[in-house]
C-alpha cells in the first residue's frame, strides 16, 4: 500500500495509507524520488491560513481534500515512471503531485526532466516557473536597477534570473543577514532593508510581511514599479499610499504563477524552460534541508513554527 503526507488539521499532519488506481493507457504510474516543500504556501496551508474565499484558487492540481483539513497539498514531486506509454517509461519526471509515494496521473500531467538536472535539483522547477513568469510579469530594461525584498525560495530565483540581464543591477534585501551566504551563491549582490540601494527603476517584492512593502515603494525611483508576488494568506496588509506615491508616479501590480504572463507561450513551455533553467547548479543553495518522508509529521511543525530555517525542505523516500 502506497502513502501520502496528509494535513490532518491545522498545526498536524498525517502519514495516511494511499490506495492507486489502475493506470488506463494514457496514464503513467509515478514512483516518487523525492519532493520539496514549498515554505511561504505550503506552512501557510499546514497553518490553516487560507481564506475561505480564496480555497478554489489555491487548490493544487492533485490535491485531495478541502481546506483547512484534512487536506493533501503540495506541487513539487520528482519520480520515475514505472508504467506508461513507451516513450516516458522509465523516465525521471516532474508533476504538480503532493507529498506521496506513489501515484497515477495523465500522462499529459509529467514533464520529462533534462539529464543535466538532478532528480534532487528539480523538486525546484515549480518555484523557478513562478520565478520566470515574475520576470515577464516585470519586463526588466536594459541597464534597469532593480532590488528583489525577501530571500526565500521565489525571491531567491527572481534574483537569479535578473542577475542575468545586460548592464541591469540587481540587489537581493533580506532582514536575516545570514541570507548573504545564499545570495553569493547564486551571484548576487545582498544588503539588509536599512542598507539597500534607492532609486530602483524595479522592485519585486516577496517577503510576504507589511514592512517588506513598504521599504518596496521607499526604493523606487519616480515612475518605478513594484512588483508584488507575496501571499498573505488571510492577512490585512496596510500599504503607504500617501506621502509620494502620487507624486512620484509610482505602480504596485501583482504576479501570480497561475495565468501565465505572456500570451505567446502555454504553461507546458514555462514549466519546460523552468527545468532547462535548472542546469544551473547554483539553484543548488535554495535547497538547505533535507528529512525523509515518513519524518514529515514531525518535520513540518517545525518549519511552520521557524525552528527551521530552511529556504526549500528536500523530502527523500526510500526505493521500493
Amino acid at each position: 500500500m502506497e502513502q501520502a503526507f496528509w494535513v490532518h488539521r491545522p498545526g498536524e499532519g498525517a502519514i495516511r495509507p494511499a490506495p492507486l488506481p489502475e493506470p488506463g493507457p494514457d496514464d503513467v504510474l509515478v514512483r516518487t524520488l523525492c519532493s520539496g516543500v514549498s515554505r511561504g504556501t505550503e506552512t501557510l496551508v499546514f497553518r490553516g491560513g487560507v481564506p475561505a474565499s480564496q480555497h478554489d484558487v489555491m487548490r493544487a492540481p492533485f490535491q485531495e481534500g478541502e481546506f483547512p483539513g484534512p487536506v493533501k497539498y503540495g506541487y513539487l514531486n520528482v519520480g520515475v515512471v514505472e508504467q506508461g506509454p513507451d516513450a516516458l517509461t522509465g523516465k525521471t519526471v516532474f508533476c504538480l503531485y503532493p507529498h506521496q509515494t506513489a501515484y497515477v496521473v495523465p500522462a499529459s500531467a509529467v514533464t520529462p526532466v533534462p539529464d543535466t538536472v538532478p532528480p534532487g535539483r528539480a523538486i525546484l522547477a515549480g518555484t523557478v516557473e513562478t520565478a520566470v513568469n515574475a520576470v515577464w510579469d516585470a519586463k526588466p530594461r536594459l541597464g534597469d536597477r532593480i532590488a528583489v525584498i525577501g530571500a526565500g525560495m521565489v525571491g531567491c530565483s527572481v534574483a537569479k534570473l535578473l542577475q542575468g540581464f545586460p548592464a541591469t543591477r540587481v540587489q537581493l534585501i533580506d532582514v536575516d543577514p545570514a541570507r548573504a551566504e545564499i545570495a553569493e551563491a547564486l551571484g548576487v549582490d545582498f544588503s539588509t532593508p536599512g542598507e539597500a540601494r534607492a532609486d530602483c527603476d524595479l522592485v519585486v517584492h516577496a517577503s510576504a510581511s507589511e514592512a517588506g512593502l513598504a521599504r518596496a515603494l521607499e526604493l523606487l525611483a519616480p515612475e518605478g514599479e513594484v512588483v508584488e508576488m507575496s501571499w498573505y494568506g488571510d492577512r490585512r496588509v496596510s500599504v503607504p499610499l500617501g506621502e509620494n506615491f502620487h507624486s512620484r508616479r509610482l505602480t504596485i501590480r501583482s504576479s501570480q504563477v497561475g495565468t501565465v504572463a505572456r500570451p505567446d507561450r502555454s504553461f507546458a513551455q514555462r514549466l519546460g524552460l523552468a527545468l532547462d533553467l535548472l542546469a544551473d547548479p547554483a539553484f543548488e543553495a535554495l535547497v538547505s534541508a533535507e528529512c525523509m518522508f515518513e519524518d514529515l509529521p514531525s518535520v513540518l511543525p517545525r518549519l511552520a513554527a521557524n525552528e527551521l530555517s530552511a529556504l526549500c525542505l528536500r523530502v527523500m523516500y526510500q526505493p521500493q
